[in-house]
């Protein structure tokens, strides 16, 4: 076999070597059989395998859900033909989806043939937004049947047309797009506040304003948290009633002030030395991201902090939910990035912030954090 060069210093590569070797057909029946490497071997094809059923087994999740099967077994267990009528499904059909949820662990199947919801399922009923992610998913999956297309930018994409807001839409926004995206976002806001406001104490600051904030979410768990803080939300016009309604709804519209704008075009209002964006500059390019950093920078007074919270790529060490899951859907929005946490701090330096901090995420499949301070 001929000894691999590396490209980059023309010298030999022993990792260009052994990938060279394991990539033939012939060393992998070779693998497969010696007792040192069998295991390995197994392991790596299983491992291939389930990316290669990969988006089969989110299909499986999404008809669980759409057929409501989890909340229904959340009751007991049942057999398929307890559960096919109202389905449109056969009692046959409907037993090749339960056993298929109890392949990816989401129900268990009992000895009497019937299926009851698992530790997992159970779990994925508690996790507020999750079931809402899982439909709303079903856009962005059809994006991804040609992925190479997303890539590209060739096309015109469904996610670019459910989030009109990010490419500019301003008072145009439909009612019920609005609607749509406070609603999502809402949900899932939960345990991205919740992650959040434990990595990033807020302990010292007077006056909290969430840019982007959307329903509100996020300010009514720091009014939870902090119950002396007084708050703010800036977001677009057409955005602004879900959050009065949910700030209403818990007795916090004397503590929160909503204020109506664009930041593309609007300045902050001033008068906060904490301002947070919470799942913000994931849904934009870097020119409005410098921008917005601008207007942040702007807006506070010397001292004042800002808040970053989103899911975030790994940057030098690739991380599988910003990388791959993230990565994808904020460029299938057509105008989004997941960006590093290295790559954000660098845009709030360039933005004249100064000491950036970046705690450790406990679920980075949920959110990332950084914070940094504008310098005196």
């Amino acid at each position: 076999m001929a000894a691999r060069v590396d490209g980059a210093t023309g010298g030999f590569s022993p990792a260009a070597w052994i990938a060279g070797l394991v990539a033939r057909p012939g060393f992998q029946r070779i693998a497969a059989r010696l007792p040192l490497s069998r295991g390995i071997a197994r392991r790596e094809g299983a491992a291939l395998f389930d990316l290669l059923q990969g988006f089969a087994k989110s299909q499986v999740l999404l008809a669980l859900v759409e057929l409501d099967l989890l909340r229904r077994l959340l009751r007991g267990p049942a057999a398929p033909a307890d559960l096919a009528p109202g389905s449109g499904l056969t009692p046959e059909r409907m037993a090749i989806l339960l056993q298929a949820g109890a392949a990816i662990g989401l129900l268990r199947r009992r000895r009497d043939g019937r299926f009851r919801l698992s530790r997992r399922g159970a779990l994925l009923l508690g996790v507020p937004g999750l079931e809402l992610m899982i439909r709303h998913n079903a856009v962005f999956y059809r994006d991804m049947s040609d992925p190479v297309a997303v890539l590209a930018g060739s096309r015109e994409t469904e996610l670019a047309r459910f989030w009109p807001y990010v490419l500019g839409a301003t008072g145009d926004v439909p009612p019920e797009t609005a609607a749509a995206y406070s609603e999502l976002m809402a949900q899932s806001q939960a345990l991205v506040a919740e992650d959040t406001l434990d990595m990033v104490p807020l302990r010292g600051v007077r006056h909290l304003l969430d840019v982007g904030g959307g329903a509100g979410a996020f300010v009514a768990a720091v009014a939870a948290r902090y119950p002396r803080m007084q708050l703010g939300l800036f977001d677009l016009p057409a955005v602004l009633p879900a959050a009065e309604a949910r700030l209403a709804a818990a007795n916090l519209s004397a503590r929160v002030t909503c204020h109506a704008g664009s930041f593309r075009r609007d300045p902050l209002p001033a008068g906060a030395d904490a301002i947070s964006l919470v799942r913000v500059l994931y849904d934009h390019d870097d020119a409005t991201v410098a921008a917005l950093l601008g207007a942040v920078f702007a807006a506070l007074p010397a001292g004042g902090r800002l808040i970053v919270a989103e899911p975030m790529a790994g940057g030098a060490v690739p991380e599988p939910a910003g990388d791959v899951y993230f990565a994808f859907y904020t460029m299938a929005m057509g105008t989004g990035q997941a960006r590093s946490a290295a790559r954000i701090a660098d845009m709030c330096r360039a933005a004249g912030f100064a000491d950036v901090q970046i705690p450790r995420a406990r679920r980075p499949y949920i959110t990332g954090a950084l914070t940094c301070v504008k310098p005196a």
